[in-house]
């Protein structure tokens, strides 16, 4: 099989860590775009003696050398990314929420795997200080929502609810101050995860996190994707540091003057 048919599949995993790493969809994509471009030209060359997905993430390294990432957020996170090395956040993303070994994120990163050891403690530590968020949990399944449930707890977030439907999930989130939603896509009357995060978001901007089994139903290329996603079966370390790359970026809208 050709190369570029082997690196194919996972370049929308490219993309979701991009957008992981600039907290935002539109900067993630230009850079994986721009990656892409650069291997194509010549520019930038992709390392065939290394497995596809390996190539192709440092192709992206390779290619975008920036000490520091332009927050989408405001001055709050601004003021983080003052605080912890972007290579720190990069080896906490790699091996933590795409799943690299140590060794494979060192080759990535082109450090050693000490050093992916000692960036990823910082950066987790770093950015769970001071972070903590009420979370409304959208999950059918109740095995799997008490797995998040416990992972949210232990960050030292407050969960306001779980709903198995998209009118629970609507009703908890108008009775609840909420700030960050994790959902699934397939909930337990047929209805869907999708929906109920749209008719949220039609209300405010609360940052969204899918956690689902079917990543390729979102991750099409095809259509607007979300800009943070989780793979089920997944670890307990891949949702908190979603949850905390998430908040890093994020500020909540300053509350309109009172009339």
């Amino acid at each position: 099989m050709p190369f570029s048919e082997n690196v194919k599949p996972h370049i929308p995993y490219l993309r979701r860590y991009a957008r992981l790493l600039t907290g935002d969809q539109g900067s993630g994509d230009a850079i994986v775009r721009a990656a892409l471009e650069a291997a194509v030209a010549g520019v930038t060359p992709i390392d065939r003696d290394l497995p596809p997905r390996v190539s192709l993430y440092k192709l992206l390294h390779d290619n975008w050398k920036q000490d520091t990432v332009a927050p989408a957020g405001g001055s709050a996170a601004q003021e983080r990314l003052t605080r912890i090395p972007t290579k720190a956040r990069q080896a906490l993303l790699l091996t933590a929420v795409e799943g690299f070994s140590v060794r494979d994120a060192a080759i990535i990163l082109s450090v050693s795997t000490d050093d992916v050891d000692r960036l990823a403690v910082e950066a987790q530590g770093a950015i769970e200080d001071g972070l903590r968020t009420r979370v409304l949990i959208i999950e059918d399944e109740p095995v799997v929502a008490l797995d998040i449930e416990a992972i949210v707890a232990e960050g030292g977030h407050e969960i306001v609810g779980i709903a198995r439907t998209r009118q629970e999930a609507v009703d908890l989130y108008r009775t609840n101050d909420v700030e960050l939603v994790l959902a699934d896509i397939q909930l337990a009357d047929g209805s869907s995860g999708i929906d109920a995060v749209n008719d949220i978001l039609a209300e405010s901007d609360v940052p969204v996190i899918f956690i689902t089994a079917y990543p390729e139903r979102l991750l099409t290329g095809e259509r607007p994707e979300p800009t943070y996603l989780i793979t089920k079966p997944f670890m307990p370390e891949t949702v908190a540091a979603t949850i905390g790359q998430v908040l890093f970026f994020f500020e909540p809208a300053e509350p309109a003057p009172a009339q």
